[in-house]
């Protein structure tokens, strides 16, 4: 079976948080289980990279990739580099996957997988919910919608999503959908298991004392993802926790960070707030585990990758309802599910600090939930079925 992936930017572009990650754990499980898979992306976030090669292919973990330029904005990735590789080559595959919704790849391998009549899928990855919908930039999207993409999930054999919550949004959209496929994303225990750990090093490195409470938030640092919430209730957390540290970890999205800063500055907290920027490795490794708790009080998250992350090291986490994977999270009771609201907000996170016990027991429950529903193999295999079902239509 012969998949081509089809997505704006990927391995090791981590800047563009979660989407990077788990495609490709998604990816080379596919391999490993015997699927020929090739990505066709751009340089988007990798330029000026000497590992990066353009036009010709990259093996990374089995999965061959071919990394094209891009030119103009960065999350527009236009580049007519790809869009004749796959005029020439996209009839050699036997399924087409694509992830994303508005960019330039997904309606050029759209358009060439509709002339050569191939099953595609789209996996819109939480970009057609309704909070990213009317908050961020809505009137182009809107005409965007009207122009390119209703056609291009018109004409999909399948839609994508990681959890129920997404599907629903997205049918209440009133989006054209032939097929729905609800599959989460998984986590990869690889990735973490084979990097040394060196936690002392890590809070000498971020000047954090080894009697402060590490309260981690980890992800772009974007407007969707709750910090004007989560700022004032830290505020309010000191006043009854004052060894509690607030490490946002994480890289600037569009210069959203400097709003941060300016929040920061307002509430008097910038000897208790670290900025870190993006952590990967052993770093990554270090901050779950020196941590106490994980927070994301998001306005929107299609699944949530970083908070399955969180619990695959033993963190309770705090996220709102508004985060895709929150139902799983209330029923292995891994943790705090919340309106986005920064009193409740303060009050979740002061429990979890206060209370050792249920911290520990919510940490446990959390790492069972990704070992029994969220590992990248059985996510691979229901992938896999989805394929055969679609390509035998």
């Amino acid at each position: 079976m012969k998949i081509l992936h089809i997505v704006s930017s990927y391995w090791p572009a981590f800047e563009f948080g979660g989407p990077i990650t788990s495609v490709h754990f998604l990816n080379r499980w596919l391999v490993k289980n015997g699927l020929d898979i090739t990505v066709y992306t751009t340089n988007a976030g990798l330029r000026g990279r000497e590992d990066v090669v353009l036009k010709k292919e990259t093996i990374i973990d089995g999965v061959k990739i071919y990394y094209f330029p891009y030119y103009g904005y960065v999350h527009w990735t236009f580049s007519p580099a790809l869009f004749w590789a796959l005029a020439k080559n996209i009839k050699k595959f036997d399924l087409i996957h694509i992830t994303g919704v508005w960019n330039f790849p997904v309606s050029a391998a759209a358009f060439w997988t509709r002339f050569y009549r191939k099953p595609y899928i789209i996996s819109s990855r939480g970009s057609l919910m309704k909070e990213p919908l009317e908050k961020k930039s809505s009137l182009k999207k809107k005409i965007y919608l009207v122009l390119f993409s209703k056609k291009d999930l018109k004409f999909a054999s399948a839609i994508h999503f990681t959890v129920e919550q997404e599907k629903e949004e997205y049918l209440k959209a009133s989006l054209p959908l032939k097929k729905a496929i609800v599959i989460p994303n998984g986590l990869d225990a690889e990735e973490f298991n084979t990097i040394t750990r060196d936690s002392i090093e890590f809070r000498k490195k971020f000047g954090i004392a080894a009697d402060k409470k590490i309260i981690l938030f980890l992800s772009r640092l974007n407007w969707k993802k709750g910090l004007d919430t989560l700022i004032p209730a830290f505020s309010e957390v000191l006043k009854k926790e004052p060894k509690a540290v607030l490490v946002l970890a994480g890289p600037d999205d569009e210069g959203y960070k400097k709003n941060i800063q300016l929040l920061i500055t307002n509430y008097q907290l910038q000897d208790n707030i670290i900025f870190t920027g993006m952590l990967v490795g052993e770093d990554k490794v270090a901050v779950f585990q020196e941590s106490s708790v994980f927070v994301l009080p998001s306005y929107s998250e299609n699944f949530g990758q970083v908070v399955v992350e969180a619990m695959y090291f033993g963190l309770p986490v705090i996220i709102t309802k508004n985060v895709g994977i929150s139902p799983s999270v209330i029923r292995a009771e891994a943790g705090l599910v919340i309106d986005k609201d920064e009193n409740q907000l303060a009050e979740a996170i002061l429990k979890i600090l206060e209370n050792p016990e249920l911290r520990r027991k919510m940490g446990q429950k959390g790492k069972k939930l990704v070992e029994t529903e969220f590992s990248s193999e059985k996510v691979a295999e229901n992938w896999i079925e989805e394929y055969n079902n679609l390509i035998n239509v």
